[in-house]
């Protein structure tokens, strides 16, 4: 039997973020006030499409690396990741796209917890949504412990190009199964701004030739 075909793909989020910030809106408008930027660069990868969007949370798993210089170190690899895709809030009308990262750093483990906030909305509201990431760092090995920093982590347009050319398909077994897990997983995690961005692409390819 066949293993499952899955999604793997590289998403870059960086931004404003303070340390001994509790509030991310504060951690970032601080942070950026004085210079202080946060960036996290995911490899995020869903072993099975079809569990992923069978199940509520769609669980998936994240690893990669944190520039942070506050704390002195840049390039901090992850030692455990979450990712969850429309994740239920107990709010109708909102799901939660949860990213987090646990990292050890001078013998002390820290864990970075962030959420964006997806409502029933129009695209240009989706944009927003699904590119703002309100992020909070703990000390210790999970969301459970103090907080000590915050901030807003945001992915812009080039960024989104370049997250969505990082997509491929894992396990298929021709290159038409590989790019329709690939445009079914888009079209469930962007919605309507995957039509765009493919529309954007083609157009943009047309022009080149």
């Amino acid at each position: 039997m066949a293993d499952p075909v899955g999604v793997t793909f590289r998403e870059k989020m960086a931004g404003g973020f303070l340390l001994g910030e509790t509030d991310p809106q504060s951690g970032a408008d601080r942070g950026h006030a004085e210079g202080d930027a946060l960036a996290m660069h995911a490899v995020i990868s869903i072993d099975d499409l079809d569990r992923f969007i069978r199940v509520p949370e769609h669980p998936g798993g994240l690893a990669g690396t944190l520039d942070y210089p506050p704390l002195g170190a840049a390039g901090m690899a992850s030692t455990s990741g979450v990712f969850n895709l429309f994740s239920p809030s107990g709010d109708p009308t909102m799901t939660y796209m949860v990213y987090e990262m646990g990292f050890r750093l001078d013998a002390k483990d820290y864990y970075l917890a962030g959420k964006k906030e997806v409502r029933q909305a129009a695209i240009t509201d989706m944009w927003k949504a699904t590119t703002t990431l309100y992020t909070q760092l703990h000390l210790g090995a999970d969301s459970s412990g103090p907080v000590i920093g915050a901030g807003i982590l945001t992915l812009g347009l080039l960024d989104l190009i370049k997250m969505v050319s990082t997509m491929h398909a894992t396990n298929a077994q021709s290159l038409e199964q590989g790019a329709a897990a690939v445009a079914r997983f888009g079209r469930f995690f962007l919605g309507e701004l995957w039509d765009t961005y493919v529309k954007h692409t083609k157009a943009r390819a047309q022009s080149a030739g």
